[in-house]
């Protein structure tokens, strides 16, 4: 949730949800540059006709035309006869060079958007996944208490309480050997001066339906819930509270002062200029 403020002056709180959390996890693709539509080619200029080559009729034609001009030329008369000039060559007309492609612009770079505010503000990750995917490795189940002495009275006593759960509840019907390894865990719960009957209520409340597998919900029950061990009665005593040591207020003989001193006589300032005086008194003598 973000807070955003109109033209207007007025708050408003803006909400951006996510129908798909996971997406945001993947890095995201960027989007390929589109580049702009090439330009309509521009028409040829009037005068491109002008410039386009001769056909070959044109050409055919040309050196027709050349014997028909020599004899308009007449040599004038004089003692010395001019020669003939050359016929004349037509000059062939060069072809006109193919028209190019206007040179296309340059590609202009995408604008750069900048990211939305609840974007710019977050840069981690808006979604962090609590519960690990599928795939994710399961940590190793945690072992199973264990006293710290397993003792023949709490063996006996722990035997006794699994086996009698099935005179209560028939669904947590345990093999001997599912109470053999079962038996540490209940021996902790002893240990620690949990009550019989808290046990087999611990045990035994809210099973699940159908129930498949018993001892393993027992293993995770005695695990789980495993309650700490009973304080000491030191540990119950109150420590006591430090005493807090007071200076009393006294009245200075001399000025009528109140000061704070153990004992009663002179304020600070009195204690000082009864020295200063008392040494002027030996300078003197």
């Amino acid at each position: 949730r973000v807070r955003d403020r109109l033209p207007s002056g007025r708050v408003i709180t803006r909400t951006v949800f996510c129908n798909q959390p996971t997406a945001l996890l993947r890095p995201r693709r960027p989007a390929a540059p589109q580049h702009p539509a090439a330009p309509a080619p521009r028409p040829a200029p009037a005068e491109a006709p002008a410039r386009v080559p001769t056909s070959a009729p044109a050409r055919a034609q040309a050196p027709t035309s050349a014997p028909a001009q020599a004899p308009a030329q007449v040599p004038t008369p004089g003692p010395t006869p001019a020669p003939a000039p050359a016929p004349a060559q037509v000059p062939r007309s060069t072809p006109a060079p193919a028209p190019t492609s206007p040179p296309e612009p340059d590609t202009p770079a995408p604008p750069h958007v900048p990211p939305p505010p609840f974007l710019a503000a977050h840069p981690t990750p808006l979604f962090v996944p609590l519960v690990p995917p599928p795939t994710a490795p399961k940590p190793p189940p945690a072992p199973l208490p264990r006293p710290d002495e397993l003792t023949p009275e709490l063996d006996r006593a722990a035997t006794a309480l699994l086996s009698d759960l099935r005179r209560r509840t028939p669904q947590l019907t345990l093999s001997e050997t599912d109470v053999r390894q079962l038996v540490p865990g209940v021996a902790a719960w002893l240990e620690r001066a949990a009550h019989p009957d808290a046990v087999r209520r611990t045990l035994t409340t809210d099973l699940p339906h159908p129930l498949r597998h018993p001892a393993k919900l027992l293993k995770h029950r005695l695990t789980a819930l495993l309650p700490p061990p009973l304080p000491g009665s030191q540990d119950l005593a109150v420590p006591a509270r430090p005493r807090i040591t007071v200076t009393p207020f006294q009245t200075c003989d001399d000025c009528d002062r109140a000061f704070r001193s153990p004992a009663p006589g002179h304020c600070r300032d009195c204690r000082e200029h009864r020295a200063h005086r008392s040494e002027a008194t030996r300078t003197a003598a």
